[in-house]
């Protein structure tokens, strides 16, 4: 089975349906599994009272070019099923590639996909494929989303083999914790699938079609969470041993044997990891049959995701060392550097090697030392004569006829009466789209006690590898006019933060993109809970930028947090 990444959601695989996909031999970039031109993954079991009312509405017909809102412009069908389609197609707008969803305005289930679509547009958690849009126009109705390029399907990486314990653990932590977060909000899944879940380049997951998903295929659940949790088991059962964990085969993963029942993972493959192994029998649905019937079942996925953070953190796999290659002796080693290599036939002569010279131990050598030493040391008594005789008659020329001594004259850079002192700062301001603006004033405010914070981020420390977060954040400091700035101190929330200190030109009459501050004045690097700048040379300048571009663990462990207290700057003042 190819192997496709994208990000749209997974919208597939409906029964016994037989779904019109575009390339029946390769994964939908959608999410939809085929084989032979039917859906690979069978249906999730009804374990948890789903609900699948039918849809009769015809698939509204579109082809590629077409553009809808005189904006999105469909490339590529990628699904077309039960009465709606799916698009991989470019926003002209902002020069992207998105997935679209579209579905005739009198599908029974129309209503139901928008108000799904605008939910989970409004949770925007970075750890879910984000909606962009989602709109009803005259006789249509689309949503429109994420599209990662750099996303592989979970399906995919398990066509080639389980996961190692560490990608496991992170595979239901990280889903775990979203799904948590999901459901905080009152927003469900209902459709976990290997093909739901994509990891990108940096190994982080991200979960695709929450709530969407199931408002397409019409799945409702009265045990919403429950349902959501076996999922969470399932992904990780299959995981651990590629197998699916019911009797049907589904996903391109083969299914248990008919009539044995829900067997614990190290049962099925060797080697699991026992703990992962126990937390994907308790998630999963099984009437008790567990691998460790002493431990409760999880029935949500916040108790799953405290369960596994309360198992012992599984380290990453140590990195593969290569062994140096074995040593050889080179021909300099082997005495015959700079011989002519010898015929073949030729016999082999062994050369007796020369010993250095002996160092100056006879009599002559003793005496030849001495005398140099002699020598050396009337050369430096003669050197300070000379030396001791030239000051003393500077002395004299400079002396007048008091008897008193003038003082040399000062250098220019002595004559100056300025001292390096601490510039006042006219105002501070945001740099970036942080919605902490509002507590900048704090950093610049004379209190350690108080703070500017950033938002909190998840998958990753460059403030989530968020698009409008691309230059990072930091704060800009004007000092209302150009001064002659010899040094920056900011004391930071914590350590661990990557941060610089950059400045604007001296002509420059406003500064707020990072191109308006061309001039390092530290290097971009790791620093700890103070960032301390002293400069060798004022530079002139008005505006200054303390930068971040990468963030600390937040103090909870729960993302990534960073900010700023104080900043003091300081400069030559008269």
């Amino acid at each position: 089975m190819a192997e496709r990444s994208t990000a749209a959601v997974d919208v597939a695989d409906n029964g016994g349906d037989q779904p019109l996909v575009a390339d029946a031999a390769k994964a939908t970039a959608d999410g939809v599994d085929t084989q032979n031109g039917r859906a690979a993954g069978g249906p999730m079991p009804d374990k948890d009272g789903e609900r699948r009312p039918t849809a009769s509405a015809a698939a509204p017909e579109l082809h590629s070019g077409h553009k809808l809102a005189r904006r999105y412009r469909l490339e590529e069908c990628v699904t077309r099923l039960d009465g709606f389609s799916s698009w991989r197609a470019v926003d002209e707008k902002l020069r992207r590639a998105v997935g679209v969803h579209v579905l005739p305005a009198d599908h029974p289930r129309a209503r139901a996909v928008l108000a799904a679509a605008r939910s989970s547009a409004l949770l925007g958690d970075p750890r879910f494929v984000q909606v962009l849009d989602a709109v009803e126009d005259s006789d249509l109705v689309y949503v429109v989303h994420e599209w990662l390029p750099d996303a592989t399907e979970l399906t995919a990486i398990l066509a080639s083999g389980p996961l190692e314990p560490y990608d496991a653990y992170q595979l239901v932590s990280q889903v775990s914790q979203a799904m948590a977060a999901a459901h905080r909000e009152g927003l469900s899944h209902l459709r976990l699938t290997p093909s739901a879940i994509l990891r990108t380049s940096t190994g982080q997951y991200r979960i695709r079609g929450l709530a969407v998903n199931a408002a397409l295929r019409g799945i409702a659940s009265d045990t919403p969470q429950r349902a959501d949790t076996e999922a969470i088991g399932a992904l990780l059962y299959a995981a651990l041993t590629q197998r699916w964990p019911y009797e049907d085969d589904a996903y391109g993963l083969s299914g248990l044997p008919k009539g044995v029942g829900l067997l614990p993972p190290d049962q099925v493959r060797a080697g699991v990891h026992r703990g992962l192994g126990e937390l994907a029998m308790r998630a999963l649905a099984n009437d008790g049959a567990t691998a460790s019937r002493q431990e409760p079942p999880c029935t949500t996925p916040e108790e799953l995701a405290k369960a596994v953070a309360a198992m012992p953190r599984i380290r990453p796999p140590e990195p593969a060392f290569t062994p140096p290659p074995e040593y050889q002796q080179t021909t300099y080693q082997q005495g015959s550097y700079g011989r002519p290599p010898t015929r073949p036939g030729a016999p082999v002569t062994h050369s007796i090697p020369v010993p250095p010279p002996p160092p100056l131990q006879s009599r002559t050598g003793r005496a030849l030392k001495w005398g140099v030493a002699a020598l050396l040391i009337a050369a430096l008594g003669l050197g300070s004569w000379q030396l001791a005789d030239s000051l003393l008659d500077r002395v004299k020329g400079n002396s007048g006829s008091n008897g008193s001594t003038t003082q040399p004259s000062k250098p220019d850079d002595q004559k100056s009466s300025k001292q390096s002192k601490r510039l006042p700062v006219s105002s501070a301001s945001l740099f970036g789209e942080d919605n902490k603006a509002g507590d900048v004033p704090k950093a610049v405010d004379g209190k350690s006690g108080t703070a500017w914070m950033t938002q909190r981020f998840y998958s990753q420390p460059n403030f989530g590898n968020l698009p409008r977060y691309s230059e990072g954040s930091g704060i800009i400091i004007d000092l209302g006019s150009v001064q002659e700035v010899t040094g920056l101190e900011a004391e930071m929330s914590g350590g661990g933060h990557t941060a610089q200190v950059r400045a604007a030109p001296s002509e420059a009459t406003s500064a707020n993109s990072l191109s308006d501050f061309p001039q390092e004045l530290s290097k971009l690097g790791s620093v700890g809970k103070k960032l301390d700048v002293k400069l060798d040379e004022p530079v002139k300048t008005r505006f200054l930028l303390v930068h971040l571009t990468k963030l600390p663990t937040a103090p909870d462990g729960d993302g990534y947090r960073g900010g700023i207290s104080e900043i003091k700057v300081t400069g030559l003042v008269d």
